[in-house]
C-alpha cells in the first residue's frame, strides 16, 4: 500500500496521530508499505518516523520517497540508506526559483505574511509555498479552496519551465522537479526494486485529480484511492485489516488508461 503525506496520513506539516501510527504499524506486520510526498526526508523524520515505533522488521517493510518521489531510501544495516536520488543542478534550481518568484509576484499570490521559508530548495525538489512551509492549517486551508490560485501559477510556471516537470502539490504549493520526475516515476521505480505489477499496489492520496501531484500514479493505471484527509484514511484502513464483513468503503476511482 502506497500513501500520500500530507493530508492524506496527516495534516499538512503536522506529525501523524497514534490512531495512524496504529494503523501504519498494523499494516507494516502484513504489508510493504510506501509513503511518497512532496516533502523533504526530514519532514518523513518529524511527520512519521519519530512518531512510529518500527521494529528493525516493520522498518524493512517501509519505504520513503521524499519530493515527490525523486529520492527513495529503504532501511539497510540499521540506517535508512538512499537507493536513488535526482538531485536538480544548480542552473535548473536557480531558473526555477526566479520563474516562481516573479510569477507569484504578477499574479498576486506573494503573501505579506508568512511563516518560514516561501521557496525551499529540496535538492531533487524545488516547492513554492505560498504562505511558507510552516504555516498553520487553517490559513493554508483558506488561502486557495478552489484551487484557482495553484492553477494560475502552475500555468505560469510550466510554459516557462518547459524542460521540467511542475506540478500542484499541497494546498498551497507548487513543486518543480526534472522532467520526467514525478510521483509515476517513483512508483515505477519502486515496482521495478519489488517486482510488482501495477496491479499489486493500492495507492490513497488527496490529489488525484488533474494536475495534483497524486496524478501521475493515477495517471499510470495504479489502483486508486481518493480522500479529503488523514481521518478518512484511517477509516479506510482500519476497515481493510477489519475480520468483519463490513470491509473497507471507499470506491477506487475510476482507472484511465494507461500512458
Amino acid at each position: 500500500m502506497v500513501f500520500d503525506l500530507d493530508d492524506t496520513l496527516a495534516l499538512s506539516k503536522a506529525k501523524i496521530t497514534p490512531r495512524m501510527s496504529q494503523c501504519l504499524l498494523r499494516l507494516l506486520s502484513v504489508k510493504n508499505v510506501c509513503i511518497i510526498s512532496g516533502g523533504r526526508y526530514e519532514q518523513f523524520q518529524s511527520q512519521v518516523l519519530e512518531e512510529l515505533p518500527l521494529t528493525p522488521e516493520y522498518a524493512e517493510r517501509l519505504h520513503l520517497m521524499p519530493t515527490c518521489g525523486t529520492r527513495y531510501l529503504r532501511w539497510e544495516a540499521g540506517a535508512w540508506r538512499d537507493i536513488y536520488c535526482e538531485n536538480l543542478d544548480d542552473h535548473e534550481k536557480d531558473l526555477i526559483i526566479k520563474v516562481l518568484t516573479e510569477g507569484a509576484k504578477s499574479l498576486g499570490l506573494w503573501a505579506d505574511q508568512t511563516w518560514g521559508e516561501v521557496i525551499e530548495d529540496r535538492g531533487s525538489q524545488v516547492t513554492f509555498s505560498a504562505l511558507g512551509q510552516q504555516a498553520p492549517h487553517h490559513a493554508k486551508a483558506a488561502w486557495d479552496p478552489d484551487g484557482s490560485r495553484r492553477k494560475a501559477l502552475w500555468t505560469y510556471a510550466a510554459q516557462r519551465l518547459p524542460d521540467l516537470e511542475v506540478r500542484s502539490g499541497g494546498s498551497t504549493s507548487i513543486d518543480v522537479t526534472k522532467k520526467g520526475i514525478d510521483k509515476a516515476y517513483g512508483m515505477q521505480r519502486l515496482l521495478e526494486h519489488l517486482d510488482l505489477r501495477v496491479e499489486d499496489v493500492l495507492f490513497i492520496g488527496d490529489r488525484l485529480d488533474e494536475g495534483g501531484n497524486d496524478y501521475p500514479v493515477r495517471q499510470m493505471g495504479v489502483p486508486c484511492v481518493a480522500v479529503t484527509g488523514w481521518e478518512q484514511t484511517a477509516d479506510y484502513v482500519e476497515a481493510l485489516l477489519s475480520p468483519g464483513p463490513e470491509g473497507a468503503t471507499l470506491p477506487l476511482m475510476a482507472p484511465l488508461e494507461r500512458t
